[in-house]
């Protein structure tokens, strides 16, 4: 099923089922002449879109507010009758006597409560609508599977075994009015309804929630057009490779990634085998994470280490694997497009750790971007690109190492790094999760559902501006309306403070988004 998001994390079949079925029960109490006329229209209303609803795949969500009307029909049922003028006048005859209208109270309670709870969970628990990408061009995207033959797969005891990735392709494609259509868009969390399933499916049990609760994603459709012409011209596009969370896919970046390709870059996001949740292959194998905590704090931390190591390895393999798209070795959309030498590392929590390691390996990449992400690994060395890091207000009982060690990290660049802590934020808001996860400060933050996801593409998109493509202006100030921001340059030996440092203005951003007020 297709869903058109109409309103707050509902289609409009689905409005539709709630308002009629409001009025269903809202029509025993509607003034005498009203009665029948509400009754009939949402009678009218209610009973073909549940039975649409029903044929193109009912979510659960639904199903009390279509029992609610239910319940209702029945006694609406005697307001529908059209009385013929005998009995009319028959009634007209007998002593007018109103009905009482205390039992019928109770039964309309319980309606409204059983429709307030169905709509309730449909908010809470959304299909993700993907806002529009902000830039001049459209979205493609298309996915690739690459095989590393110099590095075997640590993950499985067969020595043959070589480390594998899936990649998924971001990038500025051509405007056409066949590309407008909702048919057209590509599925959120897979290539097919059946993978985005699968994944959904897996994602729910790495997390240990009910798959009812991540139902509304393989409904969903993002903007990009799978295997669209790129964008005209014989420019080279600037590279962003990305890293999820531990445990994270691909596609849980999406609103950020279309953001960015909308601008003018190229994302190529990485789902990493036996570490991602569920990652499907190319020959339809389903491989499932096999990273799970120890309880012992130590072994975790050199586990993560492991991990972050695999995974800035997969970094730079992928780096080499787009040069040889554009070189036109690898057949696509992107041939002589894809400009290797401005190139950006990013990753969201163990991802953006990975950023970091990647970056101080790979003299390739130009610039970091780390989202929210713990420096794990061996002691840092110096590495010369400069870095954004964001993170969300770290209070002073949570992983209080988390900011020191990112700071001494930070202070290793021989360029200017930057941090901005962003107000409103938990770790899930730079991720896709804001848009479908329940509006829980702790899980998503304080800010509205758009606005994380925003902000996170917005402040990508200054940074990299600067650091990719050369642009004016000054960086600080720009990363400063975002947030509060801390810089790290060379020259002051990691010392905080001092002329770089400033503080976001009450008047929120100033580079084309809004930043709501927390809630």
């Amino acid at each position: 099923m297709t869903e058109i998001i109409a309103g707050p994390g509902m289609s409009l079949l689905e409005i539709l089922a709630v308002l009629a079925a409001v009025a269903l029960v809202a029509a025993r109490w509607s003034p005498a002449g009203a009665r029948r006329p509400v009754a009939l229209a949402a009678a009218v209303i209610v009973v073909p879109v549940g039975a649409v609803l029903a044929v193109l795949g009912l979510r659960w969500q639904l199903l009390p507010v279509l029992a609610g009307a239910a319940l209702a029909l029945p006694s609406a049922v005697p307001l529908l009758r059209r009385r013929t003028g005998r009995a009319q006048q028959r009634a007209r005859q007998r002593v007018p006597r109103r009905a009482p209208w205390w039992p019928a109270l109770p039964g309309s309670v319980a309606c409204l409560a059983l429709v307030a709870a169905g709509a309730g969970a449909a908010w809470a628990l959304p299909v993700p609508a993907f806002p529009d990408p902000p830039g001049p061009h459209a979205v493609g995207t298309a996915v690739l599977q690459w095989t590393d033959p110099d590095r075997p797969e640590t993950a499985t005891p067969d020595p043959a075994d070589r480390r594998t990735v899936v990649v998924q392709l971001w990038y500025p494609a051509r405007r056409t009015p066949a590309d407008t259509g909702s048919a057209r868009k590509a599925q959120y969390l897979g290539r097919t309804p059946q993978e985005a399933r699968v994944v959904a499916h897996g994602l729910a049990d790495y997390l240990g929630m009910p798959d009812l609760l991540v139902d509304g994603l393989p409904r969903a459709r993002t903007n990009a057009v799978p295997d669209a012409a790129a964008a005209e011209g014989d420019g080279r596009f600037p590279l962003v490779l990305f890293s999820p969370g531990l445990g994270g896919v691909r596609t849980q970046n999406t609103a950020w990634a279309e953001d960015l390709a909308g601008r003018g870059y190229v994302v190529a996001a990485l789902d990493h085998p036996y570490d991602s949740a569920t990652v499907v292959l190319s020959d339809g194998r389903t491989v499932r994470t096999r990273i799970a905590a120890t309880g012992d704090q130590a072994e975790d931390r050199r586990r993560a280490a492991d991990w972050t190591a695999v995974r800035a390895a997969d970094l730079g393999f992928v780096l080499t694997q787009l040069g040889r798209v554009d070189r036109g070795e690898i057949p696509g959309p992107l041939t002589g497009r894809l400009d290797t030498g401005r190139a950006a590392a990013t990753g969201h929590s163990l991802g953006g750790a990975a950023a970091l390691q990647a970056a101080s390996r790979d003299p390739r990449f130009a610039a970091v971007i780390d989202l929210d992400g713990y420096p794990h690994g061996p002691v840092p060395r110096p590495f010369r690109q400069p870095v954004l890091a964001l993170t969300h207000p770290v209070g002073p009982d949570e992983n209080p190492d988390y900011i020191p060690h990112l700071t001494r990290v930070l202070t290793l660049s021989t360029a200017a790094g930057y941090r901005v802590t962003v107000p409103g934020t938990a770790h899930l808001t730079f991720t896709d999760a804001p848009l479908y996860l329940p509006p829980v400060p702790s899980l998503v933050g304080s800010l509205d559902r758009a606005s994380g996801p925003r902000i996170t593409a917005a402040a990508s998109a200054a940074f990299l501006d600067v650091t990719l493509r050369g642009g004016s202006g000054d960086l600080a100030g720009l990363l400063s309306a975002y947030g509060e921001l801390t810089v790290h340059r060379p020259d002051e030996g990691g010392r905080l403070g001092g002329p770089g440092t400033g503080t976001a203005p009450s008047g929120g951003p100033t580079s084309g988004i809004s930043r709501p007020a927390s809630r």
